[in-house]
């Protein structure tokens, strides 16, 4: 039975509410992220939780965390890679350094977690990694055009790292959540380029994400789920069909715009 976990961006939003439900429910967890300070401050149970820094864009960082749970209890059971990023924008006007930004993040940094977890999951002789995608794995988002790319990578290098590493008894799931309500949703809000976002029939509780992090991925390491399912096929047509989703692009961004504007005035 899993018990030990580590979980990076835990700093706020569904990575603090995976660590939370985790401690809840009697495991041991690593609780890692870039703002240490933010994590280390928190009201943990200091017998089942540890806290440490972690740049999921740095190897050695990785490392470092890695050899704290190996130290400290012998290995690990489960790795969740939840440490994202976003920053809306028209492609011919984003800033080059968010290209980067995305990429490092979103992409390199669940690379780098995958492949050195792994490693060390194949010698113990198994483990559950679960890399967070998006819906926008699925169908680009216009506006969203890095993380759309970002997120399409980490899906397609999860279903690869899968089907390698099930012979050696770790499992490897993708999650692809729609929008969910964390600080990376309300920074959205005052931006135009990601009226698409806020077109989901309702947004997700970063609870209820974990509940579905800690329940159903933890008992059936699926390779591959996504909340909720109903979206998922309209994103899958989307992507079979570019052309539909351009003619229908107009008719979204006007509903998108309607929510996006009520999350303004709620907020």
């Amino acid at each position: 039975m899993a018990d030990r976990f580590l979980v990076t961006g835990c700093a706020s939003g569904i990575g603090l509410r995976v660590a939370e439900a985790l401690v809840q429910r009697g495991h041991r967890v690593l609780a890692t992220d870039i703002r240490h300070e933010a994590i280390d401050a928190g009201n943990w149970d200091r017998e089942r939780v540890r806290t440490a820094a972690l740049d999921v864009t740095k190897p050695d960082a990785w490392t470092r965390v890695l050899d704290e749970a190996w130290s400290a209890w012998g290995g690990l059971d489960v790795l969740y890679n939840i440490a994202g990023y976003l920053m809306p924008g028209w492609v011919q006007a984003i800033d080059l350094r968010d290209i980067d930004r995305h990429i490092d993040i979103n992409t390199k940094g669940v690379m780098y977690g995958t492949h050195l977890c792994a490693r060390r999951m194949i010698e113990q002789g198994s483990g559950h990694i679960v890399n967070i995608a998006s819906m926008a794995a699925f169908a680009p988002v216009p506006g969203l055009a890095l993380y759309c790319a970002s997120k399409y990578a980490v899906r397609a290098f999860s279903l690869a790292a899968a089907v390698e590493l099930r012979d050696h008894g770790v499992a490897v799931t993708v999650v692809c959540p729609d929008a969910v309500a964390t600080p990376m949703l309300d920074k959205q809000k005052d931006y135009e380029e990601a009226a698409m976002t806020f077109t989901a029939p309702r947004v997700l509780s970063a609870e209820e994400v974990a509940a579905h992090l800690v329940g159903p991925v933890l008992e059936r390491r699926p390779l591959e789920t996504a909340l909720p399912r109903s979206r998922k096929w309209l994103a899958r047509v989307a992507d079979m069909l570019p052309e539909v989703a351009i003619w229908a692009r107009p008719l979204f961004q006007k509903q998108g715009r309607a929510a996006q504007a009520r999350a303004r005035r709620h907020s």
